[in-house]
């Protein structure tokens, strides 16, 4: 999709955006997309603009508009400042109308529409959660398309001579978007590319011709003489109970299948567990022999997944390209090629492809898709120094080809996507196998469904698919323990009727054509045992379970002790570290991560606050130093700061070795 005319280039967002303005009359209706492909510097130049002028009324439709964390807390604060400002620079461009939501203080004139908000950010912001959106991703275009978007703003990535533009992290929704609105008969929008020195080049679908776009702006350095760097996201600890629920989960991928992942601490420990079944492949069943003896002969396994290396690999197509994938793409599982020839692809699946078939297989097959992409500055790194080879074999992709199978070739895409394994979190499910994962039950919104019911939804579509919901089996919750397999639950993101496999620390529950009854028996043999009786008692109450029902002996032992137990000693040797896909953190910032998380926990009610305080005092001090100049109370002033050294010093010895 490329136009041959010339688009008008500017050096000055304010240029840019006074051209925009003059374009078009009345409301602007602007999309831009999620992520890193947001162009912070020209929407907050336009934002000021529109936020100046009451007469120009804007809505921006976008998803997943980020922001640097800040902290609440005055430890938090104290250790945040100094990571963020190493990780973005003093002069990262903060997205103004995102400071303005957090304060419910956009203008009466400018709205924020958005399908999917950074998790847990906006909570608390009347503003977005009134104007949230709730919308799987593929129906996002056709969104954009009913509320008349006339203009497109983007972030890209350009050649050497501006000819060629890359929409490098987001190829998700720019196309389908333009699709839908020509389709209805309306005006192509306005688009808008800011260029970033710093966004990696991803050619092939992907890369445009400049004059795809009306305008291209590159704007000039900050004030320190740099461009800022792309928004990361931190890389976080993996727990005990994270690895338990990866390693069950590798466990249920087929060689020769295809791979879909969300992201965070989950998403990492799976694909840590998935690079060691196939490079260490005895280290990988000592950790599955530790969790359970007999995972190789669970039905689950048996029918869907197996435990060898992957001889044949495995093709990605997710929605999101993250820093698992960058593992598995490294360590060789991730390279099964696919090519969109669908007769090539059918002579691959019944096994009469001939030599020259492997051959074009091999020099123009994909062996990863995605729409779009986010993560550490690592990730960055490889991607915009990735080998010719590699760098070919990665397609960023439209969503509507990514999410679902009726994107314009689903033959096609059933070819593909054999053996197809769709892994997502989720915060909470129920004992009958509905899954929360977007919203509380009051209502609020804590990010959005994004593409979570079309990959559930696909695997129920595709004969050899599985969709597999990862959550833990208890989140504290003001100091206390709760259970996230509930009984109900006043929200929903996927009904139970598309229930399929559950994975929590203590193992997988395979629901996929069962019963209420046997629903809830394979649920509860996944909780924690402390809320085991109380789930059945509530099933046998609503007459889901026999009367007479009594839990298996083996369930007791669904207990975080005795899951850190059976881990230790692979914690000890380096088979499972705190952080398998590298860490953005110093080393005595990660002995603080874990500290003031055991703090954080300790100081969760009134009354642990008062007895860590108290036990705090008599703790002696802390032989690391560091950690306390990291936060600067190596030298406290004062009894506010003497305070929070003592408290600090308490959870590094609590959490030391």
């Amino acid at each position: 999709m490329t136009q041959s005319r010339l688009p008008a280039f500017f050096d000055s967002l304010d240029d840019a955006v006074a051209s925009l303005l003059a374009s078009i009359e009345g409301p602007l209706r602007v999309g831009a997309p999620l992520g890193i492909g947001k162009p912070h510097r020209f929407l907050n130049a336009l934002y000021a603009r529109i936020e100046a002028d009451p007469s120009r009324s804007l809505t921006l439709y976008t998803a997943l508009s980020l922001d640097p964390p800040s902290g609440s807390s005055a430890l938090e604060k104290r250790f945040l400042a100094p990571f963020v400002a190493r990780l973005y620079g003093d002069d990262f461009p903060r997205l103004t109308y995102v400071q303005a939501q957090k304060r419910d203080a956009l203008p009466a004139h400018v709205h924020v529409e958005e399908f999917y908000l950074q998790s847990g950010a906006l909570l608390g912001s009347a503003q977005a959660q009134r104007r949230y959106s709730s919308l799987n991703y593929t129906h996002v275009a056709r969104a954009l398309a009913d509320r008349g978007m006339n203009v497109l703003v983007q972030k890209v990535a350009s050649n050497p001579d501006d000819t060629r533009l890359s929409l490098s992290s987001n190829t998700d929704l720019t196309f389908d978007a333009i699709d839908a609105i020509v389709a209805r008969g309306l005006p192509r929008p306005v688009l808008v590319a800011e260029i970033d020195p710093q966004l990696p080049w991803l050619d092939g679908v992907a890369a445009v011709d400049a004059g795809f776009f009306d305008m291209v702006v590159l704007p000039p350095p900050l004030h320190s003489g740099a461009y800022p760097p792309l928004f990361a996201l931190p890389r976080q600890p993996v727990s005990d109970a994270d690895y338990a629920i990866g390693f069950y989960a590798s466990a249920l991928v087929r060689d020769g299948g295809t791979l879909q992942i969300g992201i965070g601490a989950l998403a990492d420990a799976l694909c840590h567990a998935l690079a060691l079944r196939h490079t260490d492949n005895a280290a990988y069943r000592r950790v599955l022999q530790a969790l359970d003896s007999e995972l190789e002969r669970n039905g689950a396994v048996v029918a869907s997944g197996g435990l060898d290396p992957f001889e044949r690999g495995l093709y990605g197509c997710s929605e999101m390209i993250n820093e698992g994938f960058k593992r598995l793409v490294e360590s060789g599982v991730i390279r099964r090629k696919v090519v969109d020839n669908e007769a090539l692809m059918r002579r691959v699946a019944d096994g009469t492809a001939d030599l020259s078939d492997k051959k074009l297989l091999e020099r123009d097959g994909e062996f990863l898709h995605g729409a779009f992409f986010l993560g550490s500055p690592d990730f960055y790194d490889w991607l915009r120094n990735l080998d010719a080879r590699t760098r070919r074999g990665i397609g960023m992709r439209r969503v509507s080809e990514v999410n679902e199978l009726y994107g314009g070739n689903e033959t096609l895409e059933r070819l593909q996507r054999r053996d197809a394994r769709f892994f997502n979190t989720c915060m909470m499910a129920t004992a009958l196998g509905a899954a929360v994962s977007d919203g509380l039950e009051d209502g609020r919104v804590v990010s959005g469904v994004g593409g979570q019911y079309n990959f559930v939804a696909m695997a129920h579509a595709l004969p050899d698919a599985r969709s597999a919901l990862l959550l833990r089996a208890t989140r504290d919750e003001g100091g206390r323990p709760k259970p996230n397999i509930r009984w109900n639950y006043g929200h929903t993101t996927i009904p139970r009727h598309l229930r399929d496999l559950y994975i929590t620390e203590y193992g997988i529950a395979d629901l996929r054509g069962m019963a209420d009854e046997d629903c809830v028996i394979a649920m509860s043999a996944i909780s924690d045992a402390r809320f085991q009786t109380q789930l059945l008692d509530r099933a046998k109450t609503h007459l889901k379970l026999d009367k007479d029902f009594k839990a298996a002996d083996a369930w007791k032992r669904n207990t975080p002790g005795r899951l850190r137990d059976a881990l230790a000693s692979l914690r000890a040797d380096g088979t499972l570290p705190d952080y398998p896909l590298g860490s953005d953190f110093t080393a005595a910032e990660q002995r603080l991560v874990k500290a003031l998380g055991w703090l954080r926990a300790n100081t969760a009610t009134p009354w642990a606050k008062a007895m860590t305080l108290f036990r705090s005092t008599f703790a002696g001090r802390t032989a690391d130093r560091e950690a306390l100049a990291r936060m600067q109370l190596d030298k406290p002033q004062g009894l506010r700061e003497k305070l929070l050294t003592r408290l600090v010093a308490y959870a590094l010895n609590s959490t030391r070795g």
